[in-house]
């Protein structure tokens, strides 16, 4: 079969397309023809050198098409989307699942829709709980044109919360509104934290942050001085927020490791949470965005896109 392979860590050319051995598939797991593959933010970390991986490998986590094979032959031919196992080979003609990876499409659903929403619906699901989001309450999501900030726009007003979103350029702007957030301000202008602490009347109560760096600092300026939570759940800058413990304390904000206790919840909820998002998507709660497509040969360009921070909303290879 066609795949991409990585023998080296580097700039978006270190994929390559290859061919190379079709996955075997054990007992419990199920083969997978895929006809969508999820380019995400992690794979550009892990393909840069950023976070440590054995060499070589194929990437990709999230995949859609249709089951080729499985220990359930009523799973046979079903339209799914599927984390990969061990969280890689999912750009590739064929990709191996755990059976409690995979996850069938309704039939409301088109595969690319599916794709984008059932991990990143429920990461943002969870980042919503983690920081405990209640009616009410401001909500400020940086990176909010991005493929799970838009989808914590919605989910956000879908829960009652008034929601602002931070992203850069009159496009990523006039998404962000679209998606439903009640003010759009841009990340990359001068005094935009006093912008949202003055629109709020106080800041936020909570942030939900994706970028890190320069951006994270100024959104944690931004939140609501003795009931803030900052919810943290990326770095797409290259940096990691940065933690004054003595400003944080005397500013009585609580920090919350959001993803990481999403990822700590058992399996059956973490499931539960990406049916709940596959149901949403279905009945048109939640609408994903699709920004790019691109083939499994060009995945260096798609790499290329999301490491500039083009996209509005996903990044596929079909």
């Amino acid at each position: 079969m066609k795949a991409i392979k990585v023998r080296a860590f580097g700039a978006p050319d270190v994929l390559r397309l290859e061919e190379v051995p079709d996955p075997v598939r054990a007992e419990g797991r199920v083969l997978i023809s895929v006809d969508y593959s999820a380019v995400l933010f992690g794979d550009v970390i892990v393909r840069s050198g950023r976070h440590p991986f054995p060499l070589p490998y194929v990437p990709g986590i999230e995949v859609a098409g249709r089951v080729a094979e499985a220990d359930d032959p009523s799973l046979v031919d079903r339209r799914v989307v599927a984390t990969t196992l061990q969280n890689r080979g999912g750009y590739a003609e064929l990709a191996v699942a755990e059976e409690s990876g995979v996850f069938p499409v309704p039939d409301a659903l088109d595969l690319r829709t599916a794709l984008t929403a059932f991990q990143a619906g429920a990461v943002a699901l969870e980042l919503l709980a983690g920081t405990g989001v209640q009616a009410g309450e401001t909500v400020l999501v940086t990176a909010a044109a991005g493929r799970v900030g838009s989808l914590l726009v919605q989910l956000a007003k879908a829960a009652g919360a008034r929601v602002v979103g931070a992203a850069h350029g009159e496009a990523k702007l006039a998404a962000v509104a679209g998606f439903g957030a009640d003010l759009a301000v841009d990340y990359g202008a001068e005094g935009w934290a006093d912008e949202v602490v003055e629109a709020t009347g106080g800041g936020a109560d909570v942030v939900l942050d994706a970028v890190g760096g320069e951006t994270a600092a100024r959104a944690m300026d931004a939140a609501a001085a003795g009931r803030g939570r900052i919810g943290i759940y990326g770095f797409t800058s290259g940096e990691w927020a940065p933690l004054d413990a003595r400003a944080i304390g005397a500013r009585g904000l609580t920090v919350v490791g959001a993803l990481g206790i999403a990822f700590a919840k058992p399996p059956a909820e973490r499931r539960a949470a990406a049916e709940r998002a596959l149901e949403a998507a279905a009945s048109g709660a939640l609408s994903p965005r699709v920004y790019a497509e691109f083939f499994l040969d060009e995945a260096s360009r798609a790499h290329t896109v999301l490491e500039a921070r083009e996209n509005i909303g996903a990044v596929l290879l079909k």
